[in-house]
C-alpha cells in the first residue's frame, strides 16, 4: 500500500478536532448547528432553486433593474461570501495576497499565500486508491457549522429560478445540496459545492452530481467563475463529495493553450460533443465542448471521469466558460512523490498540483519561491504531473470508449498555428476585488 504523510488543508472551522470557533450559535439539534441531519431537520437555510431546463435560454436568471445583465446567483454568492468575511469566518484575508503574472508565452499566475499552510493537522492520506469508502469518523461536511453555508442549491419545480431567504430542509425525503465557504480560500469567492450532503457520498464522480456542478457554472453566468474537482490521489483532502469554485478575473493558462480535435466515436458525435487534446502544455489532458444539451456534455465528461476512477487513475477536472468547456487531466504526481521520483527542489516548495495549479494558477507558500517564480519553474512543476505519452494514449482510448465509442482515426492534422487564446464567452465582470495586487 502506497501512503504519504499529508498535511490537510483546513476548509472548515470545524475540521480540526476539538476546535471551537468562538462564534455565537443557536442551540439546535445536537447543539452545534451543524449540517448533520440532527440540526438540518430543525433548521432553515437560504435556498436558491435553479432552472433545471437544459435549453440555452435566459430563463435561468432572476433579473432586476439594477443588474439586468448579471445573474442573481452571481450577486448572491459574492454578497454572502463577503458577509462571511466581515464576520471573521476566514482564516486569513485572501484579498491581500500578492499575485503576479509570470512572464512567458502562457502567463502562468503565481500567488503568495503564506497563511494557507498554517493551522493544519497531519493526516495519513492513502494515494493508491481513487475510490475509498466514506468514513463518518473522519472530518466530513456534515460537521460544518451552518454559519459557513451560503445557501442550498436545488433544482426548481418549474422553468424559472427562485430565491428563498429562508426555507426548511425536508431531510426525510431529500438530501440538500449546499454551497459553503472554504475557510482557507485560494481566491475571491472561493466556495465548496457539496451535492446531497446528507447522503455522505465519498469523493467520486457520478452523473447527477456532475450535472449539478454544470448547472452552477451556467447559472452563475460568469466565465471568471470556474469549478474544479480533485479526485483522491489527485490532492482531494476530504473524502466527502465536493467541487470547488472561485473567481479569477484573468484567463487560466490552460484556457489559452492550443488544442487538436480528436475524431471520436459515433456515440460521442451523436451527443454533439467535441473532444480535443491539449498541445504544447506541460500536462496532457482532454477538452470537452459542445453537446446537443448541457446533459449531453455533462454525461460524456462524467462517463470519462467514472472510467478513470474505476481504473484507479487519479484525475482533476476544470469546468470553464460557464460550463461550456471542460478540461480533464489524468495525473500521477502523488504516486511519483510517494515513490521518491519527484525532484527535491520541487518538493521543497510544498506545492500540491491540484486542479487550480494544473490550470495555471500556482499558489506558493514561501516568499522566496514567489519572488523567484518563473514560467520555467511552472513548466517543471506541472510536467511532473503529466502522464507519459504512451500511457496517455492508452488512457485516452479508455476514456473515449467509456464516453461513447473508440476513436475511428487517430487525430486530425495538428493546428498549432491556431489562435493561442480563445476568448471566453462573456465580458469581464466588474465585481472582482481590487484589493488583490496583480503585478505584471
Amino acid at each position: 500500500m502506497l501512503t504519504i504523510k499529508r498535511v490537510a488543508t483546513v476548509v472548515s472551522n470545524y475540521q480540526e478536532e476539538g476546535s471551537g470557533t468562538g462564534l455565537d450559535q443557536r442551540v439546535l439539534g445536537c447543539g452545534r448547528n451543524c449540517l448533520g441531519k440532527c440540526c438540518l431537520s430543525v433548521s432553515k437555510l437560504p435556498l436558491y432553486a435553479f432552472n433545471k431546463d437544459e435549453e440555452d435560454t435566459n430563463e435561468n436568471r432572476i433579473v432586476t433593474k439594477e443588474h439586468s445583465q448579471v445573474s442573481f446567483l452571481h450577486n448572491l454568492l459574492l454578497g454572502q461570501w463577503e458577509d462571511r468575511m466581515s464576520r471573521g469566518l476566514f482564516r486569513y484575508d485572501v484579498t491581500t495576497c500578492e499575485t503576479k503574472i509570470l512572464h512567458g508565452k502562457y502567463g502562468f499566475i503565481a500567488q503568495l499565500n503564506e497563511g494557507r499552510h498554517l493551522k493544519k493537522r497531519p493526516t495519513e492520506f492513502r494515494i493508491d486508491q481513487v475510490l475509498q469508502p466514506f468514513d463518518e469518523k473522519k472530518f466530513n461536511f456534515t460537521k460544518v457549522g451552518q454559519e459557513e453555508v451560503l445557501f442550498r442549491f436545488e433544482p426548481s419545480t418549474d422553468r424559472t429560478s427562485h430565491f428563498f431567504p429562508s426555507a426548511p430542509a425536508d431531510v426525510n425525503s431529500n438530501s440538500p445540496s449546499v454551497v459553503a465557504i472554504n475557510v482557507s480560500p485560494i481566491e475571491y469567492g472561493h466556495v465548496l459545492l457539496i451535492p446531497r450532503v446528507l447522503d455522505c457520498f465519498p469523493q467520486r464522480i457520478d452523473h447527477e452530481s456532475f450535472l449539478l456542478a454544470m448547472h452552477m457554472a451556467k447559472e452563475a453566468g460568469d466565465p471568471f467563475l470556474r469549478l474544479g474537482y480533485n479526485s483522491l490521489g489527485a490532492f482531494a483532502t476530504i473524502n466527502h463529495l465536493h467541487f470547488q469554485a472561485y473567481y479569477l478575473a484573468v484567463p487560466y493558462p490552460v484556457e489559452k493553450a492550443p488544442t487538436e480535435r480528436i475524431i471520436a466515436g459515433k456515440g460521442i458525435e451523436k451527443r454533439g460533443v467535441t473532444v480535443s487534446q491539449l498541445l504544447n502544455y506541460p500536462v496532457r489532458g482532454l477538452v470537452f465542448e459542445g453537446g446537443n444539451s448541457m446533459r449531453d456534455l455533462s454525461d460524456v465528461v462524467a462517463s470519462s471521469c467514472i472510467c478513470l476512477q474505476n481504473s484507479n487513475i487519479p484525475f482533476n477536472v476544470l469546468i470553464s466558460d460557464c460550463g461550456k468547456r471542460i478540461f480533464l487531466f489524468p495525473q500521477l504526481f502523488a504516486e511519483k512523490q510517494a515513490l521518491g521520483e519527484v525532484s527535491q527542489d520541487i518538493l521543497e516548495t510544498q506545492v500540491n498540483p491540484a486542479v487550480w495549479e494544473i490550470s495555471g494558477h500556482i499558489v506558493l507558500k514561501r516568499r522566496k519561491d514567489f519572488d523567484e517564480a518563473s514560467e520555467a519553474y511552472a513548466w517543471r512543476l506541472l510536467a511532473e504531473v503529466s502522464l507519459l505519452e504512451d500511457r496517455f494514449e492508452e488512457v485516452k482510448d479508455c476514456i473515449l470508449e467509456a464516453a461513447g465509442g473508440l476513436r475511428e482515426v487517430e487525430v486530425e492534422d495538428k493546428k498549432e498555428e491556431e489562435v493561442l487564446y480563445r476568448p471566453l464567452s462573456s465580458e469581464s465582470a466588474s465585481h472582482i476585488s481590487q484589493d488583490c495586487l496583480v503585478l505584471q
